[in-house]
């Protein structure tokens, strides 16, 4: 028997910011309760999430997104990336980021954070995908 993959947490609502986010497994969509976690910038990838330090990896808006940032998000099985640079561009991806998704084959895609959200969240009700989201800037 195959194994299914786990679904990825949708984003509910996004503002300068805040974002809110289903928890993984909470009856979001399916007329139950909806558990969220708010925060204001998330990794998101199969089967949860959690927030995104920057510190972790160093990262900040120049050179941008690390390679180590969407380590988190292949090692539990997104096998598509949503990349979003902030609610007004200013968060870079580094290249050496987009060259690691290419090299494994990975669907990646960058935009501004609302339309980051939109793909996302159309991604996630097909496939899994992993997402790094900054609400601000």
């Amino acid at each position: 028997m195959a194994d299914t993959p786990t679904a990825s947490p949708r984003v509910l609502s996004l503002s300068w910011g805040r974002m809110e986010v289903a928890r993984a497994g909470s009856a979001e969509g399916r007329g139950g309760p909806s558990p969220t976690t708010v925060g204001k910038d998330f990794k998101l990838y199969p089967g949860g999430g959690r927030a995104w330090d920057w510190n972790e990896t160093g990262t900040a808006h120049h050179p941008g997104i690390q390679p180590a940032d969407v380590e988190e998000l292949l090692d539990r099985g997104a096998a598509a990336v949503v990349l979003s640079r902030g609610m007004h561009g200013r968060l870079e991806v580094d290249p050496r980021t987009l060259d690691l998704l290419r090299s494994r084959s990975v669907e990646v895609h960058t935009a501004e954070t609302t339309e980051a959200v939109r793909i996302y969240n159309r991604l996630a009700a097909t496939v899994p995908v992993g997402g790094l989201f900054h609400s601000t800037c």
